[in-house]
């Protein structure tokens, strides 16, 4: 009996492509589809090495897809309400995983 079904153990990586063309590399953190339909995920950028690594803003990223797009797009969150909403429960749903730092924390 052949298994066909691959096992990933490693991150989910996606490469996107900014409006001025340049690719650039991401890790798929978590995805969440709300209750009106909305689709989103959280990424953080990908590091060439460890010296990028410890370099890097740390930044997670949270954006939405359009689906009503045939390919998909990746769209910037514009309501800053609609932002705190999704970026509180991606928050939650990975404090597990990750620490995270506010704006207010680092001026302390």
């Amino acid at each position: 009996m052949s298994n066909e079904m691959e096992t990933n153990f490693g991150p989910e990586i996606l490469n996107l492509i900014d409006e001025d063309g340049n690719e650039h590399e991401f890790e798929l953190l978590d995805e969440l589809d709300t209750e009106d339909g909305e689709h989103y995920i959280a990424i953080f950028p990908t590091a060439a090495n460890s010296e990028d690594y410890i370099n890097s803003d740390g930044e997670l990223i949270i954006m939405k897809i359009d689906r009503d797009d045939p390919d998909e797009s990746f769209m910037h969150i514009e309501s800053e309400e609609e932002f705190d909403r999704i970026a509180a429960i991606f928050v939650e749903r990975l404090s597990d995983e990750f620490e995270f730092l506010y704006p207010e924390d680092e001026e302390k």
